[in-house]
């Protein structure tokens, strides 16, 4: 099972390194990581995802809550939440695939950010579904370059990761 782990974090050289460094050691995956400076300058927000079962996770919990940069930790996959990631997507749009092109990111509700007389980036934000269902539906061979920011999340309702 997936699981979407968020903490704030002490905001200093080393601490994710070291939140790494307990994933790699111990031989878990991370899928993808995020990490931005908070409202608060001393604090960071790091959205972690990784899967494995239960068991796995509540160690890995464990583990980080161990860490001394953790601060606060959260598994936003139990109770419900916001999850987004952004993608830019570089297109080959020369022709009559400049009209499709178009018309695909009108229907995915992207937005064309770039635009040459032979390309399109594509600015796309949504759940990952979203960012792989529109990647599917690009012809092929029209994508030159695909970057996704990772995951990022939030708790709905009143619960938050606040100290």
């Amino acid at each position: 099972m997936r699981h979407i782990i968020s903490m704030l974090v002490e905001n200093e050289s080393g601490a994710l390194s070291r939140i790494a460094g307990l994933f790699s050691a111990r031989g878990y995956n991370i899928e993808s990581l995020t990490v931005a400076p908070t409202d608060e300058p001393t604090l960071s927000r790091m959205t972690l995802v990784t899967s494995g079962n239960d068991d796995i996770v509540e160690q890995i919990k464990k583990q980080l809550n161990k860490l001394i940069d953790v601060v606060k930790l959260q598994d936003l996959a139990e109770g419900e939440h916001i999850e987004r990631e952004m993608m830019l997507i570089k297109l080959q749009a020369a022709g009559v695939d400049r009209q499709e092109l178009k018309r695909l990111a009108d229907i995915f509700r992207a937005k064309v950010i770039d635009v040459t007389d032979v390309s399109y980036v594509v600015e796309l934000t949504g759940a990952a579904k979203k960012l792989d269902a529109f990647i599917q539906a690009v012809p092929e061979g029209l994508i030159t370059e695909v970057v996704r920011s990772g995951l990022t999340g939030i708790a709905r309702g009143e619960k938050g990761l606040t100290i």
